[in-house]
């Protein structure tokens, strides 16, 4: 069950990057970092390269792929972070789990038990109470005073549909990078998929930026020490998920449910860092998600 530590680890790490992410986007725009936070990461992995040779030529279609998959999905999730409360996005993450599971089911035949239905009914149900204040379950405010209040904070975290809808193709794109991790690492090892993901991801914003004549301000961004931590995270996370997608007996299903953890560490960094508002109300949300990963792994 050793698979099970590292997906629980790298979801830890997840919610970490996203704080990271967001303080880095604060200094330098989207694309800016993506660039140079993938090159960065790239970089790390260059000492690593003699272990990701001698791939066969058919895998670097999936490899190419999986970073395409990938360069769509973090477009998507910076845009989303920069614009909306990350205690917000990091809820909203969850999406994934719903879309993790059903590509297991369909693609890889993985049956659903008893404990991972309950689970999931548990996770979409946190996810739905998402758009419902607890006190509105149970009746009105007790006082005028703080019914204004609490509509005063709904207006403060308000956010586009257009980015809602951002963060979620971001969740539907890396449920599906995760499902190309499973089925990669069963003929490819840990190095080769995270050397060469990393190199292709690196080429396609290159290409981003070129066809869209983007101008990167390199020393400014390089300056920024939020992306270098960006990347350094990047590169653990990826390594320690690699592992465990390779290890026997891993599941897409249960991990997608482990990877959630790091739901509570964006809202936390939310009421602490960003001084975001409706904190309890999502750790509310995050307690019925949280029990629905741990019946969901049972």
């Amino acid at each position: 069950m050793m698979w099970v530590w590292f997906v629980l680890l790298y979801g830890i790490i997840k919610g970490v990057r996203e704080i990271v992410k967001k303080k880095a986007l604060e200094k330098n725009a989207t694309i800016e970092v993506l660039f140079l936070y993938t090159l960065l990461a790239f970089m790390m992995v260059l000492p690593d390269a003699k272990n990701a040779m001698g791939m066969e030529p058919k895998f670097y279609l999936g490899v190419g792929l999986k970073s395409f998959v990938i360069f769509l999905a973090w477009i998507f999730s910076f845009r989303a972070i920069k614009k909306m409360p990350i205690s917000l996005y990091g809820v909203l993450d969850l999406s994934r789990v719903l879309f993790a599971t059903l590509l297991g089911v369909i693609v890889l035949q993985e049956a659903l038990g008893a404990f991972q239905v309950i689970g999931l009914v548990l996770v979409s149900a946190g996810l739905l109470l998402l758009k419902y204040k607890p006190g509105n379950l149970f009746g009105k405010a007790a006082r005028s005073g703080e019914e204004a209040q609490s509509r005063r904070e709904e207006r403060s975290e308000r956010v586009d549909v257009k980015i809602v809808l951002m963060a979620f193709a971001s969740c539907l794109f890396n449920a599906v990078s995760g499902l190309l991790d499973k089925l990669l690492m069963k003929d490819i090892s840990s190095s080769q998929l995270q050397f060469w993901y990393l190199l292709f991801l690196v080429c396609f914003y290159l290409l981003f930026i070129l066809v869209t004549r983007t101008k990167i301000h390199f020393f400014q961004v390089l300056k920024n020490y939020w992306v270098w931590i960006l990347s350094l995270l990047i590169v653990v996370a990826d390594r320690v998920l690699f592992l465990a997608n390779g290890m026997d007996g891993s599941r897409v299903t249960v991990m997608t449910l482990l990877k959630q953890a790091g739901c509570v560490v964006t809202i936390l960094a939310g009421r602490f860092l960003f001084h975001e508002k409706n904190t309890g109300h999502k750790l509310f949300c995050a307690a019925i998600i949280i029990a629905g990963i741990v019946i969901g792994v049972m």
